[in-house]
């Protein structure tokens, strides 16, 4: 009996003991509060547990609702810091009468806190482009500069099919100061967006990035919306919300492509034949040279298999001549970039290898490696379907220490390896499922107060062409409407220039999507768009000018937050034909006169021809190659490179398409 009355005492006392007081992941030692707003700070406790936040020597008090969450809103504050901020239990209330005392190690204590600015940046890989990749682009002006002052939060990719969760996963970018190795893996956008923004405020600046690689805009929109205006992308996430399937599904995907692995790593030539060894003779493989020569004199990759098709792996090897003076020196390796994947290796060594296409292939030969005289370096490629090649206008050479370069040949020798069929694989969603990032990666960041927001996406949507207009709308107004900002600053990067350039005028979806970001940013209150269509490569999804993509973001918040006068790129006002001539009025003058290009007209039947245009002052004049024209289009291609109307400030005119006189 005793027994049962002291389990009886012992359960009615757990019961009155109160839960830890949890804060989400945003809220940790060294976090950026936003100035000059409401600051709200929430968290998790047990079901009426009464909770504390200390600020500046002054308590704000609340108490749990029946879910466990609470929330305290901090007054305005001024830029400034470091501070700290005490969260603690005040414990539960027994019916409303017994108080409950709580733990004594039922406290948080956040120290080193700062109030300047916060942004969030959104996207897909552009925004994922890390320092790493751009070092080389910046390389002193990144070892040259720290500044603690600017902190740097990285959310971490997640999904979720079922709705909205509370918190986003741990992560080991958490307000890290701004240095060279803390930035090393953040976003190189959001890295030179906190430095420009705290050279034009001088307070301190928190860069938000949630991103991920190639991901559509779809995935960053909320269920309700998708449910109103897209059913069938809703209904694509209710498919997968069958966890146990779609854990059959990876699982069986996984066996797949070990399986097929497996089946390539034993089939393989090269490995049973050491293709990569320095003494083998490859004296019968094909000479290719990597690239062909356009009359233009671009280089274009050259197809190193004959087959577009191609699955499996395939080798490429080329000899290298080594002095005496850097005979077992260690080295950097590029081999610019390739198709698809790589295992590369010199002189039967393995010096790097990479997973997929895109990453600039940056490796490292160690010491005693490289000999005096012939040197051995085999790129195996790997491909799961596509023609292995190599990608032009990228450096392919080896860096000595003492800066002395060794240029590679454009002739590789060539051969199979083991060719393969293709590996099977059952779509699992995954992070391009609708709303699923928005669940998992968005949703739990609000309402943590910010100065703005930026959105670089589009690239993984050009199939919707001009429905892309739609689509970004609803994201820019259901964000808005998430933090209960209806006209928070928003900064919309238009895609860049990329692929191979064109005399003739094309009709894309990379126009198309081009277009749409550029009309959202003018119909919605407080946007702005950064055109960059001049910051792009031919060959490179990824160009990698970010420093001068967060400068023109910084000039758009700048704009939007404290200076109306600030010119971004130049736009049309006013247009009208003129006899046998268009006349466009631009809202700022020119920053030469002169020829333009990459302008064209079209009639009723909106088949664009190539125009003449000439630039003088604020006016762009246009010599109409047909009797009426009605429609007119700049810059409107994959890649616009002759595309040169520029502003007074520098800045690139956005490419458009509208009809004349409206």
């Amino acid at each position: 009996m005793k027994k049962v009355a002291f389990l009886f005492i012992a359960l009615i006392s757990a019961s009155l003991v109160a839960a830890k007081v949890e804060l989400p992941q945003l809220f940790q030692s060294g976090m950026v509060l936003q100035r000059g707003q409401e600051i709200p700070i929430w968290g998790t406790a047990a079901p009426g547990e009464r909770v504390s936040v200390t600020f500046k020597k002054k308590t704000f008090e609340t108490t749990a609702d029946a879910n466990g969450r609470w929330q305290v809103v901090l007054p305005k504050q001024k830029a400034g810091g470091p501070f700290q901020l005490k969260v603690e239990s005040l414990g539960l209330k027994d019916n409303g009468s017994a108080n409950v005392q709580p733990s004594t190690e039922d406290v948080q204590l956040l120290e080193d806190i700062m109030i300047g600015d916060v942004w969030l940046l959104s996207g897909q890989s552009n925004i994922d482009v890390t320092i790493e990749r751009v070092y080389p682009q910046y390389g002193k002006v990144i070892d040259d500069y720290q500044n603690p002052q600017i902190r740097m939060f990285r959310v971490q990719t997640d999904t979720d099919t079922h709705g909205p969760k509370h918190d986003v996963k741990p992560t080991p970018i958490n307000w890290k100061p701004v240095t060279k190795d803390n930035a090393w893996l953040f976003s190189a956008v959001g890295y030179f967006l906190g430095r420009e923004m705290f050279e034009k405020t001088g307070v301190p600046q928190g860069v938000i990035v949630n991103s991920v690689g190639g991901t559509p805009i779809q995935a960053w929109l909320d269920a309700d919306t998708l449910r109103k205006n897209h059913p069938r992308e809703y209904q694509r996430t209710l498919f997968f919300q069958d966890d146990e399937m779609v854990r059959s599904m990876q699982r069986s995907n996984m066996m797949a492509q070990n399986r097929w692995q497996k089946m390539l790593t034993d089939t393989d030539p090269g490995y049973r034949d050491h293709y990569t060894a320095r003494e083998y003779d490859d004296s019968k493989w094909e000479v290719k040279n990597a690239f062909n020569r356009l009359p233009n004199g671009r280089q274009q990759s050259n197809n190193l298999t004959r087959d577009f098709r191609y699955t499996g792996s395939f080798y490429a090897r080329q000899h290298i001549t080594i002095d005496a003076v850097h005979a077992g020196k260690p080295c950097r390796l590029l081999v610019g970039t390739l198709y698809d994947a790589d295992q590369t290796y010199v002189n039967g060594r393995q010096v790097g290898s990479t997973g997929y296409q895109y990453p600039p292939r940056r490796y490292q030969i160690p010491a005693g490696v490289l000999v005096e005289g012939d040197n051995a370096l085999t790129v195996r490629f790997v491909t799961k379907g596509g023609a292995p090649h190599f990608i032009p206008e990228k450096p392919y050479k080896l860096i000595f220490d003492d800066g002395t370069e060794v240029q590679l040949s454009e002739q590789w020798r060539t051969k199979e390896g083991a060719r393969m069929p293709n590996c099977p694989g059952a779509d699992t969603g995954g992070q391009n499922l609708p709303s699923v990032l928005y669940n998992a990666m968005h949703y739990p960041l609000a309402p943590y107060a910010l100065s703005g927001m930026v959105w670089y996406q589009g690239e993984s949507n050009t199939d919707l062409g001009s429905g892309y207009e739609q689509y970004l709308t609803e994201l820019v107004t259901g964000w808005r409407q998430l933090w209960k900002s209806p006209e928070l600053p928003f900064v919309i990067v238009q895609l860049a220039n990329f692929m191979d350039p064109s005399d003739r005028p094309q009709d894309t979806g990379w126009s198309q999507v081009r277009e749409a970001q550029r009309l959202v940013a003018k119909k919605q209150p407080n946007a702005e768009l950064a055109c960059i269509i001049d910051l792009g490569e031919t060959v490179d999804i990824h160009p990698l000018r970010k420093r001068e993509v967060a400068q023109r973001i910084a000039l758009g918040f700048e704009r939007m937050l404290w200076n109306k006068k600030i010119s971004l790129s130049p736009e049309v006002i006013q247009s009208n034909t003129q006899g046998e001539r268009v006349v466009l009025s631009l809202d700022q003058p020119l920053l030469n006169n002169g020829t333009l290009y990459e302008f064209e007209l079209a009639g009723a039947d909106r088949r664009f021809q190539n125009a003449e245009a000439r630039g003088e002052g604020s006016t762009i004049t246009l010599t109409s190659p047909i009797s009426e024209p009605k429609y007119i289009r700049y810059a409107w291609k994959n890649n616009p490179l002759r595309a040169n109307a520029f502003g007074k400030n520098g800045l690139p005119l956005s490419p458009f398409q509208m009809e004349i006189g409206k």
